[in-house]
């Protein structure tokens, strides 16, 4: 199986979690890949901190059975975006793709605003990247910051509503048409049904570009975040009943493309100040048994936990199996975080 995103941690941020533990979690789950993300600290938006950060995840590798991949993280440099297109397609598979933060998230790596935006798709499209640039989707302008109450995990629906993800999707794709991107959009971990609507209009357009699902926005809601003790707090927020129903339905019928757990452990005490983010990958395996138990095929889950990316990416993999005993590995990987977001 396949994670496509997760973030590991380590580093200056190793008492969150290392990257050994979290590649020990991942392969007694049945996991043979994890794509990490570049919002690490320092972050890996130049190729000393990449070679770095590859490395450590290869002693990982090594002692796992686990193989690790990096997205190279992209600025508003047109010169330092180029220089990353280059190195991914020099250090491939081991550099998966490229990430771009159309919002501020955790790492403050934010490319605001669409002038910025288009200056990296004009980077992307002079240096004829054609790999997968990931989105982190969400238009900080329609964000509404004040309305967030500390504490109170589900008024951050409030601050961080839909449209901005929707929206945000909308002028990234807009702006990679009007450039000549070549490569393939990936939308990371889609919250809303108006986003997934979206994307299938650019696709009937013909438009290359696919869809990430997380466990928590396919059976989780804004409800559950009422429970302060399950620190239910990430970016995109948990969404409405409708919203996760979408989620769920298309990653069941193929509209999204696979499962990301969008892996990303704090503290307690980060989570108590309102630290982004939830420690992700039981719940992927959570996901697979409740999917199984809707009437999902094997073929099915085969793809969305790991099939599709590998096709996307171009990585030279067979059809992954999947675990028959989904949910009794949730239950043993639960363990390893100190809160169960997903619940037991």
């Amino acid at each position: 199986m396949i994670d496509p995103h997760v973030h590991l941690r380590d580093w200056k941020q190793s008492g969150k979690e290392t990257i050994l533990h979290g590649m020990k979690v991942a392969s007694a789950l049945g996991f043979t890949d994890l794509f990490d993300m570049p919002n690490t600290d320092p972050a890996c938006t130049s190729r000393g901190v990449i070679l770095d950060r590859l490395a450590s995840g290869s002693e990982a590798e090594e002692m796992t059975g686990v193989s690790y991949h990096l997205y190279a993280g992209l600025t508003a440099d047109e010169e330092q975006v180029k220089q990353m297109a280059s190195l991914s397609s020099e250090l491939f598979p081991l550099v998966i793709g490229l990430k771009l933060f159309a919002g501020q998230s955790t790492g403050n790596m934010g490319i605001i605003g669409t002038e910025n935006q288009r200056k990296v798709f004009r980077a992307l499209s002079d240096a004829g990247y054609t790999g997968v640039l990931a989105i982190h989707a969400e238009k900080e302008e329609l964000l509404k910051k004040d309305l967030y109450i500390p504490g109170r995990f589900e008024t951050h629906s409030e601050a961080r509503p839909p449209e901005a993800e929707t929206e945000s999707v909308r002028d990234i794709a807009a702006i990679a048409e009007e450039s000549g991107f070549r490569g393939t959009l990936h939308i990371c971990h889609v919250s809303a049904a108006s986003t997934i609507e979206l994307v299938k209009s650019l696709r009937k357009d013909g438009m290359r570009i696919t869809m990430g699902a997380t466990p928590h926005h396919a059976l989780l809601t804004v409800h559950d975040a009422e429970d302060h003790r399950r620190y239910l707090k990430m970016n995109p927020p948990l969404r409405s009943e409708s919203d996760r129903a979408c989620v769920f339905s298309s990653l069941m019928d193929g509209t999204i493309d696979w499962a990301e757990s969008d892996h990303a452990p704090h503290s307690l005490e980060d989570k108590e100040k309102g630290a982004s983010g939830i420690p992700g990958l039981p719940g992927m395996l959570l996901l697979l048994s409740k999917l199984r138990e809707a009437g999902c095929s094997e073929e099915r889950l085969s793809s969305i936990f790991g099939g599709r990316a590998a096709e996307v990416f171009g990585l030279d993999r067979d059809a992954p199996s999947v675990p028959a005993n989904a949910y009794e590995l949730y239950i043993d990987a639960q363990q390893e975080y100190p809160f169960s977001p997903f619940g037991i």
